[in-house]
Formats: C-alpha cells, sequence, structure tokens
C-alpha cells in the first residue's frame, strides 16, 4: 500500500477489487447481497464507491468472493480503514451540491483533488476548470429548459469551485494538465464577443505560467478523438479513471479496456495535432479578431 493514499484512492482500490472478484466468480450483484445478508442497495454503493465498506464487512466478502492470499487480504482490509478515515466534509458532498450536480460530475471533482495528471479533450467547449465566471454563466443558460435557476446556479458555483482546486494543483506541481480543443471551441463566442474574448486570454494566461500545456485538432486534420463526447482522463496513484460527457448526459467509467482505448486514441491525436505554439498563435489571432471587428 503507498505512503500517504487518501480515502479517495483506498476506497477505489476496494472497490474495484470486489467488483473485478466479483465478476470472475461469475456472481451478480444480488447474490452477493442476498449471501451476506445484506440489501442489494448496500452492495451496489459499495461497488459505485458511494459508501466505504467496513472492515469487519469486508473480511467475510473476501472468503465468499475467493480472495483467500493473506497479504491481499491484510492489503484490502488496510485499504478499507484508510477508506473510513474521517475527513472535512468535502464542498462537493455538502446537500446543496449533492442535490444540483451529477454522480460522475462529483466524482469527477473527488477525483480530480487526487489525480497527478489529467488529459482532457472537448468538442464543445471550454472544459469546466478553466471556465471565465462569464463564460461559465453563459454556458449554463443555454440548458435553461433543462435545469432549474437552483440548479444552473450551483453548477456555475460548482465550476469555479473546481477551478480554483485544480488549477492551484496545476500551479504548485502537483498536476500535470493536457488540453486538446477542436478548433471549434476556440471559435465559437458563447457568451458574446466580450465574454470570449476574456476566455481566450484566460487561456494564454494559464499557458504562459505553465498550469496547462495546451493543443488545437485544427479542421484541417481529419483525426477526431472522438465523434461526439468530450471527456477527461485522470491518472491517479494506481490506474486512470475516465469521465465522459456528451450534450445529454455524463459519466465516470472505470472499465480498463475502455480507458486504455480513449487513452491511445488521445496520445496518438496529441502527436499529430497543431503543436503549442501554432495553437497559442491561433488564440492570439482570434483575441486580435474579436477585439477589432472590422
Amino acid at each position: 500500500m503507498p505512503v500517504g493514499d487518501s480515502p479517495t484512492v483506498a476506497r477505489r482500490r476496494v472497490r474495484l477489487a470486489l467488483r473485478e472478484a466479483r465478476e470472475h466468480a461469475d456472481l451478480t450483484q444480488a447474490q452477493v447481497a442476498e449471501e451476506m445478508e445484506w440489501s442489494l442497495s448496500k452492495v451496489i454503493r459499495i461497488e459505485n464507491g458511494d459508501v466505504s465498506i467496513s472492515p469487519n464487512d469486508l473480511k467475510p466478502l473476501l472468503t465468499y468472493l475467493g480472495i483467500r492470499d493473506k497479504l491481499t487480504v491484510a492489503a484490502l482490509v488496510a485499504d478499507a480503514r484508510i477508506a473510513r478515515t474521517r475527513q472535512r466534509a468535502a464542498w462537493f458532498h455538502t446537500p446543496e451540491f449533492r442535490e444540483n450536480l451529477t454522480d460522475a460530475t462529483r466524482k469527477l471533482i473527488e477525483y480530480e483533488n487526487e489525480a497527478a495528471q489529467m488529459r482532457s479533450y472537448s468538442v464543445y467547449y471550454i472544459p469546466g476548470p478553466l471556465q471565465t465566471p462569464d463564460y461559465a454563466k453563459a454556458l449554463m443558460t443555454r440548458f435553461e429548459d433543462e435545469l432549474s435557476s437552483d440548479q444552473t446556479q450551483r453548477r456555475i458555483e460548482a465550476r469555479q469551485l473546481r477551478r480554483e482546486s485544480v488549477l492551484a494543483r496545476a500551479e504548485s506541481g502537483q498536476m500535470r494538465i493536457l488540453v486538446m480543443l477542436d478548433e471549434s471551441v476556440l471559435r465559437r463566442t458563447i457568451g458574446g464577443a466580450a465574454a470570449f474574448a476574456q476566455q481566450l486570454r484566460e487561456l494564454r494566461h494559464l499557458i504562459e505560467n505553465g498550469a496547462i500545456t495546451m493543443r488545437m485538432v485544427p479542421f484541417s486534420l481529419d483525426a477526431a478523438v472522438t465523434n461526439n463526447a468530450s471527456f477527461d482522463l485522470l491518472s491517479l496513484g494506481e490506474g486512470e479513471v475516465l469521465y465522459r460527457e456528451t450534450g445529454l448526459g455524463d459519466e465516470m467509467i472505470e472499465d480498463r479496456e475502455t480507458i486504455a482505448k480513449h487513452r491511445a486514441r488521445y496520445d496518438k491525436v496529441w502527436d499529430e495535432v497543431a503543436d503549442e505554439a501554432t495553437t497559442r498563435a491561433f488564440i492570439d489571432r482570434q483575441i486580435r479578431i474579436l477585439e477589432n471587428p472590422q
């Protein structure tokens, strides 16, 4: 068990081991619940990472799932104890945010606080943690038919809190952020010319101070990473997680095969797109056009 693991990382390691062991044993969650005399919802919440499992519950479950190696059992029990360590309540778990953010978004925020690296790809808009307040507000108003005013406000607040946390970690060297944007993202004037110009200046500032490394997928390149989804690929202490978003919903994915495909595709296209200097020059041109319209 790595020294300094957080409850987030330890809980993830336990729940993935349990899920993989259950699937390897060809058992359903309902069968596990029946054998352990638990509710089905408890099994689902443990495997989803919504709750931590106690060491006393974990030991008989490991036996049932066929995990009997003493070193493996000891490591997982130690992880379970770390996972249940009390932490100061995170802002995204407070009622006002829990009720207005999706489960996948809350998990993303939790993992962002632990990730050593984030690869972000967007085909629609500037990634959440890089958005200025005006840009975020303008973007959220596009969903006014789907979101209540309270949901909209909480999500705008969440964007800014995420931004503060992610950029603080990036600027201190705790996290490396790679950003790949479709050219359309750097042309789409969300919020109007003034707000979008401010957003582009903020991107340029983040590039200049080393908080992010950014490359653009130009229209001339016939090699999109994905056809219809934006995603964030986060590297944790062990393994990676994938947050994927479309215009209709979002999801957190931890399937190794799916993650590996996204990672391979991202890395391949990253080497084919416009480099950092070309991307920055494009941003500068867009700022000049917005500030001096003909």
